[in-house]
């Protein structure tokens, strides 16, 4: 096994580039064509070189550090939620890509009502000078991402509008995947047509339930007292959502759930009840989990461009760290795509 290298002019000679070269793909990559870029990179990875990192943060005044908050402590299980697994790898892939590390932000202070201390986000933000900052939407209206980001750090939210200087938000066509699953129900023969929800104290709850009902509204359909339920994006929710509705009185003969968890929890509780999808109830989830394909007849779906999410969160954020743009780039709104499975078979 070869020795790792010490000096960047070591790095350099074998890579048969300037040290100025390898410089540039450490401190200033875009300035380095892609094939010299991955060239000089594969070569460090292979024989242990890192960069001196207290001389690059100086020259660039930069710490190459970004955080990540999401603001959701141990007993929930949103850390599993397998959607949240697939931004992540894309997001520390981009960010890893452009010589910058990931950081979990976490506090153990916490404010008046228990939740997580504003003042401990801050001071971790600046304690660790870090470059930028990535918020997950969990939902439960923390003050922190507004904190930080009217302070000028450059913020990037998915799927949360935030308000600052240097702050934006990457979202998908919430609204807009809803009004698909909810046409494509219809034309395959339902008219009978009820929601399970997401939190509707989230975006994504909120946007999609808002296009399931612009959708009925738009085929001149009614939407029933009893055929709206409120869920929680999980399996758990979406089986007690479908129970409710399964009890109402007025049972659908189509359910469009707003999370594949919940239409995964909903489809056991069709069963559960002596039913079968898609003859008695047909299902339409979102996101296109992995789990959906597999679980038998397979889910359709809304899908989301999962490791996109993560990608352009990278690649907004650099790009307001590197520039000097003084307004933030505008929101990006990710196209959803329907994927037809067996669980919306046609009745005709």
């Amino acid at each position: 096994m070869r020795a790792a290298v010490a000096t960047i002019r070591e790095l350099a000679y074998l890579c048969g580039v300037s040290v100025a070269t390898v410089s540039r793909v450490f401190n200033n990559p875009k300035a380095v064509t892609p094939k010299t870029r991955e060239h000089v990179l594969r070569l460090a990875r292979e024989l242990g070189y890192r960069p001196n990192e207290p001389a690059r943060t100086l020259a660039t005044k930069k710490s190459y550090m970004v955080g990540l908050i999401w603001d959701t402590d141990h007993r929930s299980p949103g850390w599993r939620h397998p959607f949240f697994q697939e931004i992540l790898i894309g997001l520390k892939t981009a960010l890893s890509e452009e010589g910058y590390h990931l950081l979990l932000l976490s506090t153990s202070d916490e404010d008046a009502a228990g939740g997580p201390s504003l003042d401990g986000y801050l001071h971790a933000v600046r304690r660790h000078s870090l470059d930028g900052v990535v918020f997950i939407d969990s939902g439960n209206e923390s003050p922190a991402p507004h904190a930080i980001a009217e302070a000028g750090v450059p913020c990037v939210s998915l799927d949360r509008p935030v308000d600052g200087p240097r702050a934006t938000y990457v979202t998908s066509d919430n609204a807009g995947g809803a009004r698909d699953a909810v046409a494509h129900l219809h034309a395959t023969g339902r008219r009978a047509i009820a929601t399970i929800s997401g939190p509707l104290r989230t975006r994504p709850g909120a946007d999609r339930l808002a296009g399931y009902r612009e959708a009925l509204d738009a085929l001149g359909l009614p939407c029933r007292p009893g055929h709206v339920q409120e869920g929680d994006f999980y399996l758990a929710g979406g089986h007690a959502a479908m129970r409710r509705l399964l009890e109402g009185g007025d049972r659908p003969d189509a359910v469009f759930a707003a999370g594949d968890q919940m239409a995964i929890g909903a489809m056991a509780a069709i069963g559960e009840a002596g039913l079968k999808v898609p003859e008695d109830i047909a299902v339409v989830g979102f996101d296109d989990i992995e789990l959906a394909a597999l679980v038998p007849p397979g889910l359709t779906t809304v899908a989301q461009d999962k490791a996109g999410f993560g990608t352009m969160a990278a690649a907004t954020l650099i790009e307001m760290v590197d520039g000097p743009a003084v307004e933030a780039p505008p929101p990006a709104i990710l196209p959803t795509s329907l994927v037809i499975r067996g669980t919306t078979t046609p009745r005709f």
